[in-house]
């Protein structure tokens, strides 16, 4: 594939006749789209199927992870939009209380 060109195009592919370009992975969940247009987006997922990644043609990109149960923990994309969930180590963090500072340590 050259440099600028969409799969389709590499592939010659027929808008008109075979429609949209959709390829999915082996677990039947799209990896990439693409129009006549040449406008395009991706996707990438997880071992246990949670979305990780979205890129679009237009350069709009989204990022997320998840934790051990799948529930989404971290967000972020090209806007600069963030929301992170993910936990806090406290390790070497030190607190106060009634005069007396407690230093938290790995258990």
């Amino acid at each position: 594939m050259k440099d600028g060109q969409t799969i389709g195009q590499w592939l010659n592919w027929d808008f008109e006749t075979n429609g949209e370009l959709e390829i999915r992975d082996k677990n039947r969940k799209r990896i990439y789209i693409e129009d006549s247009d040449g406008d395009w987006e991706k996707y990438e997922y997880d071992s246990k199927g949670n979305q990780i990644y979205f890129e679009s043609s237009n350069g709009f990109w989204r990022k997320w992870e998840y934790d051990s149960k799948g529930k989404q923990i971290y967000l972020e994309n090209s806007r600069g939009v963030i929301i992170d969930n993910r936990p806090k180590s406290y390790e070497d963090k030190v607190v106060e209380m009634e005069g007396v500072k407690y230093k938290f340590v790995k258990a």
